[in-house]
């Protein structure tokens, strides 16, 4: 296989969308598939195409010209020979991908992930482009069980695949240090805690949350930025948005990691708080209802205020014996079920159908 990869998401790019996408190329690459990135950034930084481990990089400025920018990547790419083209988030991928998909003679498959169909179905800016990509394609991937139905409803004649995020668990540990440091801040807020970590804005649930948690004594810690308007009334500590191997030391703080979400893929904050052993306050929205249920956590309906404050109830009453539990079932899900390797191989198998 030799791959046509175009996103907007990739490192140096920060977020989870990168580190997805860094995550999926890699394994894919260590499978021994070739794999070409087109990195379509809004950075300011330089044209420049050159080798890496398994394929290349291809950096592509988009600057305030676009249309040239992708006309100028078809100049790299006419006479090259692929087996897929994949479409990776992003306005400018879904634009491009079905032409150089045709163009380049090979079968286009879209991988959407959560945002890019949640809400680019209702953008009169993104629609267009979404669903152009969505008809042209060979396949298309949802990383949420839920996301199928909503695809095949628009486009019946496409198949829909899902395959769940992964998370590679080998390195991922709290450190004693980390540990120590997480026991630390949490015997100063002398109450549990609860972690929110991320973008912290209203359309992901942040505002509905601190409303269900008012009359409850937890102590909140926001690592991320919070956006503009939302008040916190409760007692809280914030953080900056932190890289991800500067998170352990977060999650170690947290007797719980919520994910109140209206709509949502699968957050890697999900997977990686799990993976180190803490229960989860989360919505049923996206691929969040394909991680939790009530022997890893706390679940309750997307956007349901009643449900959300029976979930923090139970949260809130449940001993530290019966958090452990949780948290130790949460980690053994994750590395059964949530693996790299199985995302990889789910990955494969597309590729292979659609060849």
């Amino acid at each position: 296989m030799r791959i046509l990869w175009i996103t907007e998401h990739y490192p140096p790019s920060r977020g989870g969308m990168a580190e997805s996408c860094d995550r999926i190329v890699r394994g894919l690459r260590q499978t021994g598939v070739e794999l070409d990135i087109a990195h379509l950034t809004r950075r300011a930084r330089p044209w420049e195409v050159r080798a890496e481990y398994g394929g290349r990089l291809l950096t592509v400025p988009l600057e305030d010209n676009p249309e040239h920018a992708l006309r100028r990547l078809w100049t790299v790419l006419a006479g090259e020979s692929y087996t897929h083209v994949v479409a990776f988030g992003g306005t400018y991928g879904m634009l491009a991908a079905p032409v150089l998909s045709a163009w380049l003679g090979a079968p286009l498959v879209t991988l959407l992930r959560g945002n890019d169909f949640d809400t680019g179905v209702f953008s009169l800016r993104r629609r267009a482009a979404l669903l152009d990509a969505l008809r042209a394609s060979a396949r298309v991937c949802v990383v949420a069980s839920s996301h199928a139905p909503l695809v095949s409803a628009l486009v019946p004649e496409v198949p829909v695949t899902w395959v769940a995020n992964g998370i590679e668990t080998a390195n991922w540990e709290i450190l004693p240090s980390e540990r120590s440091a997480g026991h630390e801040r949490r015997a100063r807020a002398g109450r549990r805690t609860i972690g929110l970590v991320g973008q912290l804005k209203n359309k992901k649930g942040v505002a509905f949350l601190l409303e269900a948690l008012r009359d409850y004594g937890f102590h909140l810690l926001l690592v991320g930025e919070l956006e503009e308007g939302v008040e916190v009334a409760m007692e809280h500590t914030r953080l900056p948005f932190l890289d991800r191997y500067e998170l352990p030391a977060v999650y170690a703080a947290c007797d719980l990691v919520a994910l109140p979400s209206f709509y949502d893929g699968l957050p890697n904050v999900a997977l990686e708080a799990a993976a180190l052993g803490v229960p989860l306050l989360a919505s049923d929205a996206g691929g969040l209802g394909d991680l939790v249920d009530a022997e890893i956590g706390f679940r309750f309906r997307a956007g349901d205020p009643h449900d959300c404050r029976a979930a923090v109830d139970r949260a809130w009453r449940a001993t530290d014996e019966e958090l452990a539990k949780l948290g130790l079932a949460a980690a053994e899900r994750v590395r059964r079920d949530f693996t790299v390797g199985a995302e990889t191989e789910g990955y494969l198998r597309v590729f292979r159908d659609v060849a």
